[in-house]
């Protein structure tokens, strides 16, 4: 129990139970639901009935709890929370570093700021030949109350500390993530490619193959899940199909494939490889609508005039053969200079791609433009050059199209069932809590700017036309990211409640099978209902519980992703040490100001101490930094001149200094 657990009484003898949020400070959060009042009642979203409060737990009071644990917990007489019982741990496999040796023990530091403690291990034949700065995998096994530190059993040895692929092996094991199959499923997936006869679903199919058809994918991309067909049907009427592999042909439900799938849920893109969520003789090969190849698809296929209104759809399976595969910037030069392979079918398409995108912001839809970051690095894995991406048209194009087949299989699917819970897989997006929107406009009103929300709920149009007010300025990836974070995660579920984002009132993810399991699930439900058949209980269980499973390792890949970032822009800039870049002021603090390299879009930290010709206060109010005795001051967006000082690629930090 906490050292002043004695001192402290009970606000009553309730004992609640929550999921802890604890912080690299020793001191954590938990979320607690409470029935509105009335009052309140009447102001909240209309799609929750319950307010969330945060209880804070303080240092002394976690009792060895750690971040993501269920817990139970009660409230002391000055509000705070304190853990009484752990009830499931998020996660017992943790990455650390071994510091030290101390009484036969190894010292294990892990490498998540917020695990607090460090790890003891008892040497053994395994341990001992351990160098200090080695990376290894350990499992918790005891953590008595009252101890400071748990016991661990050593599971592997990643490398040392620092070297690439030991610190992206970290990333990926940390999570629990698995690159490689087992050589059964590798077999299991080239035994479906030996055994595929396309002639047997010929006569089942829609033909496309005589019909123009291309993909537009990254120029590294391997994996192609969608294709664009065009074909004019008479002076105003176009026929699009927009095809999708046809993965769950080959992936039979609870096959040792289909059950590996399940688990992965998701393909992860780190910045230097890629762990797919299917064998590459699939995902790369049998799947993947590779040009010049018959491949099997399942297919929105729509009847569009030219202004992009719908005169007709259809869905259903189909065969293809693609005639050309475009990289995005192929694409792109085509249709800007209006001449190149297939010009006319991408002009034509991209003109329909601009009169969705209209409709789509005219109905509400958010209009966020986020630049990518890539990288150019060589095969030992060293990053040559980092750049921040522009999203080109082509983007555009292909992305509203996938959005229209998302959209109406959707709607297609919801019309037959009657809007019935339960009945289909959805990808929603709840809308912005008012409370944090409140937040957004305080921190939008540093910059000068203003935007108001009726009624405390959020105007789409009015965000994107300040959203446009500001492109292309210093500040504008920053307010962006912050109206970004106020917003709900979009997840899966049976239950739709629409997609505020997109102003959708129906969406799913059905455009990417090689990649999202819920887009496998959603083929199959979509086959079911063509079939005039309805999903049986058991299936909509399982998938009710799969989209749960599913939107948690997405948030999980999309983790990985990020620390894999942060890691090579910490390594490239290390190797950029005395350099001078510029920068803007992303972030304020007590302790310093957060900086993002404009080019790299690489954030560290300038540290107050080190800012010598003044002694400087930061101000929380205004959210300004002021020096006492020149009165300088640094504000949110202001362009700076920075200078590489020091970077720590285990830590993932980055320290500048002002120029």
């Amino acid at each position: 129990m906490p050292h002043n657990s004695k001192k402290q009484s009970q606000k009553n003898n309730r004992v609640l139970t929550g999921v802890i949020r604890v912080t690299a400070g020793a001191f954590g959060f938990i979320d607690q639901n409470r029935k509105l009042t009335q009052k309140e009642e009447g102001r909240q979203n209309r799609r929750s009935q319950k307010k969330e409060e945060t209880i804070f737990i303080p240092p002394g009071a976690l009792n060895n709890s750690l971040d993501g644990d269920e817990v139970e917990y009660i409230i002391t007489h000055n509000d705070n929370g304190e853990i009484v019982k752990i009830i499931k741990r998020a996660k017992t496999e943790f990455i650390g570093c071994v510091t030290g040796r101390e009484n036969n023990f190894l010292i294990v530091k892990p490498d998540n700021p917020k695990f607090y403690t460090e790890i003891i291990i008892e040497e053994n034949s395994e341990t001992q030949n351990l160098l200090i700065g080695a990376k290894i995998l350990v499992k918790i096994k005891l953590w008595p109350k009252g101890t400071l530190r748990p016991s661990g059993q050593f599971i592997k040895n990643l490398g040392q500390s620092g070297e690439h692929e030991t610190e992206m092996q970290a990333i990926i094991q940390d999570r629990g993530l698995v690159e490689d199959f087992l050589p059964e499923l590798e077999e299991e997936a080239s035994k479906i490619k030996k055994g595929n006869n396309l002639s047997n679903e010929l006569n089942k199919r829609r033909d496309f193959r005589n019909v123009v058809t291309f993909t537009i994918d990254p120029i590294k991309a391997k994996d192609f899940d969608d294709a664009l067909s065009i074909r004019q049907l008479d002076d105003n009427l176009w026929e699009i199909g927009v095809h999708i592999a046809d993965v769950s042909y080959y992936l039979k439900p609870n096959s040792p494939l289909d059950l590996e799938a399940q688990k992965r849920a998701t393909s992860v893109y780190l910045v230097d490889r890629t762990i797919p969520m299917l064998p590459e003789v699939l995902s790369n090969d049998l799947c993947s609508l590779v040009p010049q190849q018959d491949r099997l698809t399942f297919s929105a296929v729509f009847e569009m005039d030219n202004k992009a209104n719908i005169k007709n759809e259809w869905f259903g399976r189909t065969i293809i053969n693609s005639n050309r595969r475009f990289t995005y910037e192929e694409a792109h030069q085509i249709i800007k200079n209006k001449q190149g392979e297939h010009a006319k079918e991408l002009s034509q398409l991209d003109n329909l791609a601009k009169e969705l995108d209209r409709q789509k912001i005219s109905a509400g839809a958010l209009a966020f433009e986020e630049d990518e970051v890539g990288f150019e690095i060589d095969n030992a894995g060293k990053p040559i050059n980092i750049f921040k991406q522009k999203r080109l048209g082509t983007h555009k194009l292909i992305e509203d199209f996938m959005l229209l087949a998302n959209k109406k299989v959707a709607e297609y699917i919801s019309q037959l069932v009657k809007n019935k819970s339960g009945a289909f897989v959805y990808r929603i997006h709840d809308a912005p809590d008012p409370d944090k929107l409140d937040g957004v406009k305080r921190f939008i009103n540093l910059f000068g700017y203003k935007i108001q929300f009726q009624n405390k709920r959020p105007n789409p149009q009015e965000i994107n036309k300040f959203l446009k007010k500001i492109s292309d300025r210093p500040e504008e990836s920053i307010i962006t990211r912050e109206i970004i974070h106020s917003m709900s995660r979009a997840i899966y579920s049976t239950k739709n409640i629409g997609h505020f984002g997109l102003a959708f009132k129906h969406y799913t993810h059905f455009t990417s099978p090689i990649r999202r399991y819920p887009d496998i699930m959603v083929h199959r439900l979509l086959d079911v209902y063509l079939q005039k058949e309805t999903p049986t209980t058991e299936i909509m269980t399982l998938y009710d519980r799969l989209c749960e499973y599913s939107s948690n390792m997405e948030k999980l890949a999309t983790e990985a992703e990020r620390e894999s970032i942060k890691y090579k822009q910490a390594e490239y800039l290390g190797n950029h040490l005395g350099e001078i870049f510029d920068g803007v002021i992303s972030s304020l603090t007590k302790w310093g100001m957060y900086v993002e390299e404009l080019t790299t879009g690489s954030e560290g930290l300038i540290r107050y101490r080190n800012m010598t010709d003044d002694h400087f206060i930061f101000d929380e109010k205004k959210f300004l930094v002021t020096g006492k005795r020149k009165r300088k001051s640094y504000r949110l967006g202001d362009i700076i001149k920075i200078k590489v000082t020091k970077t720590d690629r285990i830590a993932k930090t980055i320290d500048f200094d002002l120029v």
